[in-house]
């Protein structure tokens, strides 16, 4: 069953200091330096998702090679997220390959748990999408998972899990 919150957590993380995540998957480690000195407000969100479990099991339900993989909807659809929103943290981070940045809708302030790396350097995305991370291990693991997008072909291959991801925080 998908966890529900009521609000955005309260801030529990130190924005001084260093954040990674491995997301452990069905094809390998994926290890994210998660960057609270650009958005502490979603860096916060992720860890304390990450640590409730809530990624726990969960695909990355749209993999564009050549664009993004995109992950944390418990529902694998595209449209499910954690019962609230964050508000935008833009930064002039370019979205170079292995950015990491908060899915959103057209609403800038719309982000919850859904998450996406990309694969290339998309300046489309630069300013318009939060960054609040990088992958500093594993894209190699990125370029594995299978292509899929299940808003073109609701009968596309099954996502790759999110097994767990574990914080470690410096």
């Amino acid at each position: 069953m998908q966890k529900k919150y009521d609000a955005m957590p309260a801030m529990t993380i130190d924005p001084t200091k260093t954040y990674t995540a491995t997301l452990n998957t069905d094809k390998g480690g994926i290890v994210i330096k998660l960057r609270a000195d650009l958005a502490p407000l979603h860096v916060n969100s992720f860890v304390f998702l990450a640590r409730e479990g809530y990624f726990d099991g969960v695909t990355f339900h749209r993999v564009l090679p050549g664009f993004v993989a995109q992950g944390g909807d418990p529902t694998g659809s595209g449209a499910g997220g954690p019962g609230y929103t964050i508000p935008a943290e833009f930064s002039n981070v370019p979205y170079d390959r292995g950015t990491v940045g908060a899915a959103r809708t057209n609403d800038p302030n719309s982000a919850g748990s859904q998450f996406y790396i990309t694969y290339a350097r998309v300046p489309n995305l630069d300013n318009q999408y939060t960054v609040f991370g990088e992958v500093v291990e594993g894209m190699d693991v990125a370029d594995k998972l299978t292509p899929r997008d299940p808003s073109r072909n609701p009968n596309a291959p099954a996502g790759d899990k999110i097994n767990s991801v574990d914080i470690k925080e410096e």
